[in-house]
């Protein structure tokens, strides 16, 4: 078994389906520091990436940029275009591939991860997606089971959200908010943690 471009196929709909549920709670969540946009732009780039998934190129790498681009032709917004540099960094690391090894995930994530905080020009601990990356990167090392992998990243969002809960963010429009930042999840990571429920049943 290993991480196909079947498998981004088949998690598209998911993810899509997953985004609209919780846009209504990302939208609020994000109000309370920024533009309230978060659950539209996380609803309109995963609908893109499901509706362009039926045409995804068997190599792998083409298949995250795919993704990448989607997200793009729908949203423009910081977190959109971090999203996005997620999958490029995909992207590269699986180029000329039909396949990863789920051992490998720790590698995409954390590619993910570094490429996102020279985009966004964010650091560890600033109270952003990147600490759930770090996070997740951590727990993943070493795993090559599926359902382990699934376990081990909703657990490391799950630690993410409950160490940085009362921290003040450092970063973007929430850090002119910092000292009414500390008590809340930050956006970013309560949407990373939850969109793995796509795949907890899966």
């Amino acid at each position: 078994m290993a991480i196909t471009s079947k498998s981004l196929q088949a998690a598209a709909p998911r993810l899509a389906t997953r985004a609209v549920e919780i846009a209504e709670e990302m939208n609020a969540q994000d109000g309370k520091l920024g533009d309230g946009d978060l659950g539209v732009t996380l609803r309109k780039g995963w609908q893109a990436v499901a509706e362009d998934a039926a045409d995804f190129p068997e190599d792998l790498g083409k298949a995250f940029l795919s993704c990448s681009k989607a997200f793009q032709k729908v949203s423009s917004s910081s977190f959109g275009t971090l999203v996005a540099t997620g999958f490029i960094s995909a992207a590269k690391a699986s180029k000329g591939r039909d396949s990863l090894e789920w051992l490998e995930m720790a590698g995409l994530l954390a590619g993910a991860r570094d490429a996102m905080m020279a985009r966004g020009k964010g650091a560890l601990g600033d109270k952003t997606i990147l600490d759930s990356l770090e996070a997740a990167t951590k727990e993943v090392e070493g795993l090559e089971d599926p359902a382990a992998i699934r376990a081990a990243l909703i657990a490391a969002a799950d630690q993410a959200l409950a160490e940085f809960r009362d921290r003040p963010n450092r970063l973007g429009r929430a850090r002119m908010y910092a000292e009414r930042s500390q008590g809340l999840d930050d956006p970013g990571m309560l949407a990373f943690r939850r969109l793995l429920d796509a795949f907890a049943e899966a």
